[in-house]
């Protein structure tokens, strides 16, 4: 096949909505270095930028060669060809090819290299990556396993008291907090897991206390801790969480002013350049921390993890919180799933088993040894948050395990569950959705109840600031989560209908008094990051302002910002629930449309479920969606 045939059947994929144009200027790139370059070549050049907008940091050729529908998750959920068959067609091109014919075709070419080398492509084993993100697993890899080595051989013994006085036996037995903290006092690196109200955040606090502690003793000096989210809103949340957790720990006044209560955002605490992918602090300008501790680790990708790891000193600790199982950052690379995986097993090595029965008193049932990163992962596993009557936690726990029909069961059982609400989307679906939207009131309120706070404000201009963070408060009461962005039951189309049933008349994308937006790049010169959710208000001057909680500041604080200044918003009355991660709402409505693509999997159900405190509704297209989205998992 010709240069311009090759392009041109890209192309044809880019107008069939399966690639991007990135993906097609990519292929042209390859070929201005390489114009002999081979068909596989530039497909495959193609194939890894299409794979890295999908989140994937690699074209998994191996995979490729088995079901390249599968494995490119072609056709995507917003599908425009008219016959199934059209897309066996088009991926029929691959059908010549083997694995063993990839790898060949690959290696021949000079754009890409195995290793070290300047090639925008690097294959390595059966995966193919563009050179920085190989560069970034690298990064990964290399430092995670300098810090897998124990640091210490055993603990002192006033620190043994501690623990003691820390962990009483209470009726969770083995007591996987405890587990997590004497595994962190082990070597340089750990990993806490578990699902919402596990107590990650009281684990990390008494951790904390310990290795303060154990500083003293070996030491006899303070540490440098740092604190981080990958947002601002669950930087706010895990301040908010520490704070509340020592309240209820007795800890003596000096350690407890040694604990960091306020946590910074990754962007921040690095250091971001405006206009830059670098940061102030990298290896040779390191962070000055002696311990690194970075919440909801699930919302962070490898472009990220790999810059943090890099700006650590070699001598730092790294503590990454968060739940495995919910979905990965929005950008490339499910760096927490992989590091995780297999902790569930509890698969520690005997040298683990014995640190963990010397100075937890647990002894665990045998289990085959995991990988190195496992003997440093704890994997808390009950919830403080949801009882055993609670439907929120029984259908979260449904789902994680893949099944279906109990998750099922768990719905329909509205008498046993009051705080799960199940509706089916049919002709009348509308009028039902702008019902459970437009509720003021009850135990479950919709939008409504942030509408009608914004619509009193108080005559008191000085009053104004309390006002508006109530009006935020009410909208983070309710939140629509959606899997899809397009289609009348993705967040594009709900917006709209939404924005008509609570402000008619009112244009999209136009401002107006109510209107929720969500920022869609970083604004450093704002301080205001992707993801966080602002509403436009009038103040107390009668001008038109967007008001965002402060999250560095937070507890009431409130900045305004003027709406010319905020380009890059749009409309978040529906959001992903890929954007909700890190976020928790007490009544989550989930939105499940019927869609041919991979969208929809346990992982991301899973996820919307979860960010519901107390009310929980899903709205589903068929009844048979639920099910299929849970038997779907990603990992």
């Amino acid at each position: 096949m010709s240069q311009a045939a090759v392009l041109e059947r890209i192309e044809h994929w880019v107008a069939l909505g399966w690639l991007s144009r990135l993906d097609h200027a990519f292929a042209g790139f390859l070929l201005d270095l390489e114009p002999a370059a081979a068909d596989g070549v530039v497909w495959a050049g193609a194939l890894v930028s299409h794979q890295l907008g999908r989140g994937e940091v690699y074209l998994d050729l191996e995979k490729l060669g088995a079901n390249p529908g599968l494995a490119l998750s072609i056709p995507g959920d917003d599908v425009r060809c008219a016959e199934d068959e059209a897309s066996g067609r088009e991926l029929a091109l691959f059908n010549a090819y083997t694995l063993a014919d990839w790898l060949r075709t690959l290696a021949q070419s000079s754009l890409i290299a195995a290793a070290e080398g300047n090639t925008p492509l690097v294959l390595h084993g059966t995966r193919l990556y563009l050179r920085r993100y190989w560069r970034y697993q690298q990064i990964l890899d290399s430092e995670i396993g300098l810090r897998l080595r124990p640091a210490r051989d055993s603990l002192p013994a006033s620190l043994q008291a501690s623990l003691s006085a820390l962990f009483d036996s209470g009726p969770e037995q083995p007591d996987w907090q405890k587990i997590a903290c004497v595994l962190a006092l082990r070597a340089r690196f750990a990993i806490v897991t578990g699902g919402p109200g596990t107590g990650k955040t009281t684990t990390l606090t008494k951790l904390l206390s310990l290795l303060i502690r154990l500083a003293a003793d070996e030491q006899q000096r303070k540490l440098a801790i740092l604190l981080a989210a990958p947002t601002g809103k669950a930087a706010a949340r895990v301040s908010e969480s520490i704070t509340n957790a020592l309240e209820h720990l007795a800890l003596p006044d000096d350690i407890r002013r040694q604990i960091p209560k306020k946590a910074a955002t990754l962007h921040r605490l690095l250091g971001s350049r405006p206009d830059s992918r670098r940061f102030q602090h990298h290896r040779h300008n390191p962070l000055p921390a002696d311990i690194v501790i970075v919440d909801e680790a699930s919302m962070i990708d490898l472009e990220m993890m790999a810059a943090l790891l890099d700006a650590l000193p070699a001598t730092a600790q790294l503590i990454l919180l968060g739940d495995k199982d919910q979905l990965a950052s929005v950008e490339a690379g499910s760096v927490m799933g992989d590091l995780c995986r297999g902790a569930e097993r509890a698969a520690y090595d005997p040298a683990a088993q014995q640190w963990l029965s010397r100075y937890a008193g647990a002894i665990l049932p045998g289990a085959e040894a995991g990988s190195a990163i496992n003997q440093q992962t704890a994997m808390l596993r009950h919830s403080h948050r949801f009882g055993a009557r609670s439907g929120i936690g029984q259908l979260a726990r449904a789902v994680n395990l893949g099944d279906a029909d109990l998750a099922q069961d768990i719905l329909a059982d509205k008498a046993g569950y009051p705080d799960l609400q199940h509706l089916l989307l049919s002709d009348a679906a509308d009028a039902r959705l702008q019902q459970l939207i437009t509720a003021e009131a009850g135990d479950a309120p919709g939008y409504g109840h942030y509408r009608r706070i914004m619509r009193q404000p108080p005559p008191d201009p000085a009053d104004y600031d309390r006002w508006a963070w109530e009006v935020l408060q009410a909208f983070d009461r309710f939140r629509l989560l959606c899997a899809l962005r397009r289609g009348d039951w993705g967040v594009e189309g709900l917006n709209q209908r939404i924005e008509q049933w609570l402000f008619p008349g009112k244009k999209s994308a136009l401002w107006y008094p109510g209107r929720p937006v969500m920022i869609s790049h970083n604004d450093y010169n704002l301080g205001l990051m992707n993801g966080d959710i602002g509403i436009a208000l009038a103040d107390a001057g009668g001008k038109l302002r967007v008001v965002f909680p402060d999250a560095e500041n937070s507890g009431g604080n409130i900045r305004w910002v003027s709406p010319m200044r905020l380009p890059d918003a749009e409309t978040a009355f529906a959001m992903t629930v890929h954007k909700s991660q890190g976020s928790e709402f007490q009544h989550v409505a989930l939105v499940l449309p019927e869609t041919r693509g991979p969208v929809l999997t346990r992982e991301l159900v899973y996820t919307g479920i979860t960010r519901a405190k107390a009310q929980f509704t899903l709205l589903e297209s068929r009844p048979e969606v639920f099910k299929q989205a849970i038997l779907n998992s990603i990992r």
